[in-house]
C-alpha cells in the first residue's frame, strides 16, 4: 500500500487565474500542472520570508489567466497554505503583502461603448 503523505492546501485566486496549492515537506521541488519548474522568484521570496526555503515542495494546479495572474495566483496559495502549517506566521506573511487578494480585474464591456470606458468617437462634421 502506497504511504501518505500529509499535505498543507491553500487556493490562490487573481483575475481570471484560480491555483490549488500543496506543500509537502521536502527538498523545495516545484511542480506546477505536474511538471517540475524552476520555482518563480516571487515563490522564493515567500519562502525566504518564513524561513521554510528547500524544505518544502510546492505542488500547483494552475488554470485560468496569464503568466503573470497565476504567479500571483499561487504566491496567494502558498502563504494560505503556509498559514496551515504554521498559523502564527500570520502577522509576518500579512505585513509582507502575501495575504491580500488583489481583487482587480477586468472591468466589464458597456453597451453603447466600444470597450468598458472607451466611448466611439465623436465627429462634428
Amino acid at each position: 500500500m502506497a504511504e501518505r503523505t500529509h499535505y498543507y492546501q491553500g487556493v490562490g485566486r487573481r483575475k481570471t487565474a484560480t491555483a490549488t496549492v500543496r506543500l509537502t515537506s521536502g527538498a523545495g521541488r516545484y511542480f506546477l500542472n505536474d511538471q517540475e519548474k524552476p520555482t518563480p522568484l516571487k515563490i522564493t521570496k515567500v519562502f525566504e520570508s518564513v524561513d521554510l526555503l528547500k524544505k518544502m515542495d510546492v505542488s500547483v494546479v494552475s488554470r485560468g489567466g496569464g503568466y503573470s495572474s497565476q504567479e500571483g495566483a499561487v504566491v496567494l496559495g502558498v502563504a494560505r497554505a503556509i498559514l496551515e502549517l504554521k498559523p502564527d506566521l500570520r502577522s509576518t506573511l500579512r505585513k509582507a503583502g502575501y495575504l491580500t487578494r488583489d481583487s482587480r480585474s477586468k472591468e466589464r464591456k458597456k453597451p453603447g461603448l466600444k470597450r468598458a470606458r472607451r466611448a466611439p468617437q465623436w465627429a462634428k462634421r
